[in-house]
């Protein structure tokens, strides 16, 4: 079976509605993760199949729950889970924000080759990264803690309307409690990635 194919077979068992030009997308994704991956080591995965499952469908399925136009995608590492969601909504702007330079390197070839026009690497460090305008969301996967992302990305999104969305594996109940007082949990919901092993959840945070 192609890695095409595989794919469409594993989107099959989703309820996300994905044209044939965004499958190919994602697979050029795959194929320069690949290929950059062996010198730049940007990932631990290293069979593509794999990364079909643990990158692209973990990315795709919290989209159904992202709401808003414009996000952020704070410690990006090789565009995760930016990129995916960038092909998925290319009617949303994402700034993908890394302080590796390589990671950024790659993120812009993948731009340049797969021709994504809502999508903008930056390399920074996000206590220094300042957007004109506030963001709708953060996403991230990378923080530790849930107390970790909120402190150093607040300045990034507008007090009520905006949110953070965190990818976490188990639910994190002791980090929900330790949260500051200025920022409120609006929802913690499973995530059903198709052939993961493991938990997954999203946790939608706001400030107040």
């Amino acid at each position: 079976m192609t890695l095409k194919a595989k794919l469409e077979s594993l989107l099959s068992e989703t309820p996300l509605e994905i044209s044939e030009q965004q499958v190919d997308l994602l697979i050029q994704y795959v194929d320069l993760l690949v290929k950059w991956n062996k010198a730049y080591n940007l990932t631990s995965v290293r069979d593509p199949e794999e990364m079909l499952v643990k990158h692209i469908l973990d990315s795709l399925m919290v989209g159904p729950q992202l709401h808003g136009k414009s996000f952020i995608d704070v410690g990006t590492g090789p565009g995760l889970p930016g990129i995916p969601l960038s092909i998925l909504y290319p009617d949303r702007q994402f700034v993908l924000l890394d302080s590796l330079g390589k990671r950024i390197t790659f993120l812009r070839q993948v731009v340049f080759q797969l021709k994504l026009t809502n999508v903008k690497p930056v390399l920074s460090r996000v206590e220094e990264y300042h957007p004109e305008i506030p963001f709708d969301g953060v996403l991230s996967r990378a923080f530790s803690s849930l107390n970790d992302m909120v402190s150093w990305c607040q300045h990034l999104i507008a007090v009520d309307t905006g949110r953070f969305f965190a990818l976490k594996g188990q639910y994190p109940l002791e980090e929900i409690a330790a949260l500051p007082d200025n920022i409120e949990l609006v929802t913690g919901s499973e995530i059903e990635v198709p052939h993961l092993v493991g938990e997954r959840h999203l946790i939608e945070l706001k400030k107040i």
